[in-house]
């Protein structure tokens, strides 16, 4: 499709749309928006996920602090387990590799919002941003799809870190505990409950700056155990060979890289941009390269020292290799317990983070934009949906208790097309850069590479999923690696 038919279906689109006041900009800007190309019912709700969830208020550095709490999770915890499918030397290249792209993506998604906006039109949902761009309606349900995918998962496996954690925690003050897993998994869900009651992804920067704290607290915490694993009177065995066969071993591999996507997916990058006081415009590079820092310094650190300390032996969770099932812990039970304890605290807030986009999806809905945001015509339906919300993934984390495998599914078929071709495709289509220069090409290269890389991903991490599903039984007290 070329860009002048693009331009003109888009532009038939838009004829019939009308130009409404945002109602947070501040007073004295005079400053529209065009509506989505996606036909809207009216009625008082329309604007309520907007205006409610995703109110438009923050700095850029509290765009940094909502980027890092996206990327910067636990979820690290599981990078040595995907050194563990590929070894040192392609371990440490596709570590690199995804970085890089991922970085290079965001900020090509981030100067996508800007020209938007330059030109009228300040999206802050990215399924809106996508089907504007691209001229078409599926594409609007297909990125809703993805992220409705993204954020559950995320959440489930969030809320089964979470329980892990607490019962490493408990087994090393109480090794004769009875308690099983799913038991974690409930209190954390009632926990989660709670703070989804906070009202819009603004409300949560403060907890999110204590959130990037907290990522390099108990990154810093992990790596110090691991070296102390390494280095004690019995260490672990160390074995960094790859499997025998050549099929498992490229199964591995992509699975692996899969994990690395999930680890490094934002999927929400659209509407942590809408958090920002517009003009949002180079606001959300100085958030990228705040993140980044952040993200260079746990990164490496995690996985370098927990494959170094326990090679191809290492769990999903490197918490479980520190406090293994079987035999002492390898690690200060002070250590364990204080990471365990920052990890808890960040985690309550990622889960709060992937869930603002399920959050403004019900509340487009449920709630009444006409009301206060604290009114009860709109507190009693947040509170029953968020709730509903919360025991769902709480209820799958303790029925399929599969962290790792989670993490690799999660990455293959949600973050790889979000954040891995969507966004050069839309630079491209948008910004339209010469089909002859560089970046152009470049932007070509990674969809290709990456829409392989997704498609094979999606199938080795499945593959993996149905071949632990022999292993478990419902409400499992153990996390299968």
């Amino acid at each position: 499709m070329d860009s002048i038919n693009l331009n003109s279906r888009t532009d038939r689109k838009m004829t019939t749309a009308a130009s409404v006041p945002v109602p947070w900009y501040p007073v004295g800007v005079d400053v529209t928006v065009e509506e989505s190309p996606i036909p809207q019912k009216s009625g008082p709700s329309q604007d309520a996920g907007a205006s409610f969830v995703l109110e438009s208020k923050g700095k850029w550095y509290h765009a940094g602090s909502h980027l890092t709490t996206a990327i910067v999770g636990p979820t690290i915890l599981t990078l040595p387990y995907a050194f563990r499918g590929m070894g040192w030397v392609l371990g440490l290249f596709s570590l690199t590799l995804v970085m890089v792209v991922t970085f290079y993506a965001y900020l090509l998604m981030s100067k996508v919002l800007d020209h938007c906006e330059k030109n009228g039109k300040r999206h802050i949902r990215f399924r809106e941003l996508a089907a504007d761009i691209l001229g078409s309606g599926w594409m609007y349900y297909f990125v809703i799809i993805i992220q409705t995918a993204i954020n559950t998962g995320i959440a489930i496996g969030t809320i089964l870190l979470s329980g892990e954690s607490i019962k490493v925690m408990y087994l090393e003050v109480n090794p004769d505990g009875n308690m099983k897993l799913y038991q974690f998994i409930v209190i954390v869900t009632f926990i989660m409950i709670i703070l989804s009651q906070i009202p819009s992804f603004h409300s949560l920067r403060h907890i999110n700056l204590a959130s990037l704290v907290l990522s390099i607290g108990y990154t810093f915490l992990v790596v110090g155990g691991c070296i102390n694993a390494g280095h004690s009177n019995n260490p672990p065995k160390r074995d960094y060979s790859l499997n025998p066969s050549y099929s498992i071993r490229t199964f591995d591999v992509f699975t692996s890289i899969s994990i690395l996507a999930s680890v490094f997916g934002i999927g929400i990058l659209p509407e942590i941009q809408a958090t920002l006081a517009p003009p949002a415009a180079g606001k959300m590079v100085k958030g990228l390269v705040m993140c980044y820092i952040v993200i260079i310094l746990n990164f490496y650190s995690a996985s370098v020292a927990g494959y170094w300390a326990f090679g191809n032996q290492v769990s999903s969770n490197v918490f479980k290799s520190l406090s293994p099932d079987n035999g002492p812990a390898l690690a200060p039970t002070w250590l364990l317990g204080l990471a365990v304890i920052f990890v808890l605290l960040q985690l309550f807030a990622i889960g709060q983070v992937y869930s603002q986009v399920a959050y403004e999806i019900m509340e487009k809905k449920s709630a009444d934009v006409k009301k206060g945001i604290f009114a009860l015509r709109n507190l009693i339906p947040r509170l029953m949906l968020r709730a509903t919300y919360m025991i769902f993934c709480g209820f799958m984390a303790a029925m399929l208790p599969f962290f790792g495998d989670i993490n690799a599914v999660v990455g293959a078929v949600g973050f790889i097309p979000l954040d891995f071709v969507l966004p050069m495709l839309l630079y491209n289509l948008a910004v339209k850069p010469s089909r002859k220069s560089f970046i152009y090409f470049v932007n070509v290269f990674i969809m290709v590479v990456f829409t392989c890389v997704g498609l094979l991903g999606s199938f080795s991490s499945i593959r993996k999923l149905i071949l632990d599903v022999d292993q478990f039984k419902l409400f499992s007290n153990d996390v299968i690696d």
